[in-house]
């Protein structure tokens, strides 16, 4: 189920990454859910790259990416469903390679593989540190992903009976998807395979991206943090929280240094530095923002 919206610059890869694997009709439904996008007439797109191979559905106004998400959980026929987003990308083997792993573990409540990051062009960035060195199930999942984003959605398929329990994406458009790993983790076990099968792709066009520049994730984040509380045993929760605020204030820092370099938007660089300090303080901390405002004071005008 590949959701869109203003990607299409994108959407002919995404599309072509699927349809290359070769993967028969019956066995799998192909369907892009197009959330009004205004950029392209993303309906010809997938006539063209699709050949009648591809499904397409049109909101008939913008609802959003929640309700998006949601709407491809409710029109998917599968046992298993891959929300693929349409500027990201599967590699060769990637759907073989999770039924493969929902066969061998079938109490697996979804499974992902090993994934890169991608910048516009395409090209490969790095590749999201291994979370174990063979396939299996994992182990301490729920304290590991609760601790920090771990997992895109472009490398993690669900079984359909999962979100069907659970329930669908809600309350943040930025970090949802860290939520529902945690709340799937609290009550299933995750299949994993370090088979890097999956490109997720960084561009400043995109929601987290757009978020980025106000520093509007920070406080979405926050808001996850605290579902995310609800999930884990008692003696953990504090714990786990003083480790994530600290991890995602450090990040924090990063994402307002890397605004700087590519906007000079001064303004969106002192609402990150605000948003990371109500989240945690430290003397590492402070030097880095320090070293952000000597950026900003020697490049003033």
């Amino acid at each position: 189920m590949i959701p869109v919206f203003n990607c299409s610059q994108y959407l002919t890869e995404t599309l072509e990454s699927v349809l290359k694997q070769g993967i028969a009709p019956e066995d799998m439904q192909i369907e892009v859910i197009d959330d009004a996008s205004t950029d392209a007439d993303v309906e010809a797109l997938v006539l063209a790259i699709g050949k009648g191979r591809v499904k397409y559905y049109r909101q008939e106004q913008n609802v959003g990416s929640l309700c998006n998400f949601v709407t491809c959980i409710n029109r998917a026929q599968g046992r298993i469903v891959h929300i693929l987003h349409g500027d990201d990308r599967v590699v060769d083997g990637y759907y073989q390679k999770l039924d493969e792993l929902f066969y061998k573990y079938p109490e697996a409540g979804a499974a992902f593989s090993g994934f890169a990051y991608i910048d516009e062009r395409g090209q490969k960035m790095y590749d999201q540190r291994p979370e174990m060195k063979e396939d299996g199930i994992l182990k301490d999942w729920l304290l590991k992903i609760s601790e920090y984003q771990r997992v895109q959605y472009a490398a993690i398929a669900v079984r359909r009976e999962v979100y069907e329990a659970l329930g669908g994406f809600y309350g943040v458009t930025y970090g949802e998807d860290w939520e529902m790993w945690v709340r799937i983790a609290r009550y299933y076990p995750i299949a994993y395979t370090p088979e890097v099968l999956a490109d997720y792709r960084k561009h400043g066009s995109s929601i987290s991206g757009q978020k980025f520049i106000t520093g509007q994730y920070l406080k979405d984040l926050l808001r996850v943090m605290e579902y995310i509380q609800g999930y884990l045993p008692e003696d953990e929760r504090e714990k786990l929280l003083k480790k994530t605020k600290k991890f995602y204030a450090h990040y924090g820092i990063r994402v307002a240094n890397q605004v700087w370099h590519s906007s000079h938007n001064k303004s969106g660089v002192q609402q990150q530095v605000r948003q990371t300090l109500s989240l945690h303080s430290d003397l590492l901390l402070y030097l880095k923002i320090a070293k952000i405002y000597v950026k900003m004071f020697l490049n003033r005008k």
